[in-house]
């Protein structure tokens, strides 16, 4: 047997190969949602006419009681009525689409400039290749910091970090996804994250106890113990079991629709190419520090002094997509200048152009996902299975470790159909935290549980706003690649992450740890 045969193998043999055969018989993912959208029609008709309901655990009427959450028709006259007025709406305000475009108008400029291809070929040259994985898997789990803007600059981004080293730069975009969103709470700082969660807990825990205060800082020895333990297994499941199961790269320089031509690692930089990364340099920081004068100077725009403490920091964390903008196209048009790359405006011009057709795929896409994620928020499905499956859990009397563990798997599967970490918790956060309060859990011990289950199942859900994202930046290295190529990709970073998340709690419970500054593991009431 050649060594290509056995590679072919490796790739298409066993149960990842299977579900990738069986994803990629699937009709284009953009029909997939077009038929999802019909079940949850259907789903929801049959729901509503049965009565199907549950009680908010925070809302109360006029009269006191608890809000009914009632199933909804999507076939109701209102429910048609808003699908049709207010479908420009729908797909407009789908959470990930004005940041997509607006950071690849900039990333545009600098992948066709010719920047990135030099500047990672440049920082790759004296790296091992053995230590490019853990680098970008740290580097994604730190990029959660800056929010939404790690899924579209860190994910595209690796992919051409490999592809300069002489790797798979599929293998890049998927340690970089699991770092960004499976190993979304896990990092070496308290960041927004913790912020918005506490403040949901802090809500959740005065019905037991009104003096209880959250500390945003509550987490953080938990979540640097998840980057340190998540980190081995990005790495071992990229390097042992994903880069050996993709298709072989030819031999050559790796081509990409949108990132040109990647210089080889061991092809030396031209004069030309040096002057150019020293300019594009020296406009990062200028843009650098720009952003610095505007949260230190005269009326502090990016520094909100009116906010809570946990919240001063706000504004800055939603400008980094406005600033990656500024400094891939900053940085794109001075090395472009130098490099011969960009002549003139039009040249410029020309390449933002190029961007927004990459991402011609990408908005039709869009089209059809931002309809279902909407359409299954309107049917009311999602939060009457969270809300029943939160009381199944208070129901039960499992021992501690038993009951964190549940807490995770169940956090876990919710993700598959409700993406937002704080929509989750919020729903979640009001049944969950006093109970456990009750049994002797700290609401920090709650909160970090639910973490663990909500990161873990991120890579696999397509109902995860940026899915349908890192589906379009692997398709520009392989064309063949689809929804089945990456859901059985992602699948065992998701599995082993859950895994490592369940050993990391239950262990942390049995030892009783402390999850961060003056945040035990138990809690007794006062």
């Amino acid at each position: 047997m050649t060594t290509d045969s056995i590679t072919d193998n490796n790739r298409t043999g066993g149960i990842l190969g299977r579900i990738e055969r069986a994803g990629n018989r699937l009709p284009d993912p953009v029909v997939i949602f077009l038929y999802c959208i019909l079940a949850v029609i259907a789903i929801s008709v049959i729901a509503a006419a049965m009565g199907t309901f549950a009680l908010h655990p925070t809302q109360v009427d006029a009269a006191g009681n608890a809000v009914v959450i009632q199933a909804e028709s999507l076939l109701s006259a209102d429910n048609i009525r808003r699908l049709l007025v207010e479908m420009p709406v729908t797909f407009t305000s789908f959470h990930p689409l004005g940041y997509v475009l607006i950071v690849m108008l900039g990333a545009g400029v600098a992948e066709r400039s010719g920047l990135l291809g030099t500047a990672m070929s440049a920082a790759v040259s004296n790296v091992p290749r053995l230590l490019l994985t853990p680098a970008v898997a740290l580097v994604g789990m730190l990029g959660n910091l800056a929010a939404d803007a790690a899924y579209v600059v860190l994910i595209p981004l690796a992919g051409v970090i490999f592809a300069a080293a002489g790797r798979h730069p599929v293998a890049g975009i998927a340690a970089a996804f699991a770092g960004v969103s499976g190993g979304f709470s896990a990092n070496l700082l308290p960041g927004q994250l913790d912020a918005l969660l506490f403040g949901i807990t802090e809500a959740a825990a005065e019905t037991i106890l009104p003096t209880w205060d959250a500390n945003i800082a509550g987490n953080a020895y938990f979540i640097i113990a998840m980057t340190f333990v998540f980190l081995p297994v990005i790495w071992y499941i990229t390097d042992r079991v994903i880069e050996p199961r993709l298709a072989p790269l030819g031999d050559g320089p790796m081509e990409s629709s949108s990132a040109g031509i990647v210089k080889d690692s061991d092809t030396g930089i031209s004069d030309i190419e040096r002057a150019g990364l020293k300019r594009a340099g020296w406009a990062i920081l200028a843009v650098i520090a720009l952003w610095v004068f505007l949260c230190i100077g005269p009326g502090t725009p990016l520094i909100d002094e009116s906010a809570p403490p946990e919240g001063r920091l706000n504004p800055l964390f939603q400008s980094l997509v406005a600033g990656f903008f500024v400094i891939f196209l900053a940085a794109g048009w001075a090395y472009g200048a130098a490099a011969g790359t960009v002549k003139n405006h039009r040249d410029l011009i020309a390449m933002m152009q190029g961007a927004m057709s990459d991402m011609a795929y990408y908005l039709v896409l869009s089209f059809a996902a931002a309809h279902f994620v909407a359409m299954f928020n309107w049917s009311n499905l999602g939060l009457i299975f969270a809300i029943q499956g939160a009381a199944v859990l208070e129901s039960s009397n499992m021992p501690d470790t038993l009951l964190m563990a549940s807490i995770i798997i169940f956090g876990a599967i919710l993700n598959l159909f409700i993406g937002s970490a704080s929509a989750k918790w919020a729903l979640l956060a009001p049944v969950l935290v006093p109970m456990l309060m009750l049994v002797g859990i700290s609401p920090e011990m709650s909160t970090a549980a639910y973490r663990v289950g909500d990161s873990a199942t991120n890579i696999i859900t397509p109902l995860m706003p940026y899915f349908p994202l890192v589906l379009v930046f692997a398709q520009r290295w392989q064309k063949d690649f689809g929804l089945g190529s990456l859901v059985a990709t992602m699948l065992p970073y998701s599995i082993f992450l859950l895994l490592a998340g369940l050993v990391l709690t239950i262990l942390w419970v049995f030892l009783g740890l402390p999850l961060g500054p003056a945040a035990p593991v138990s809690f007794t009431m006062p």
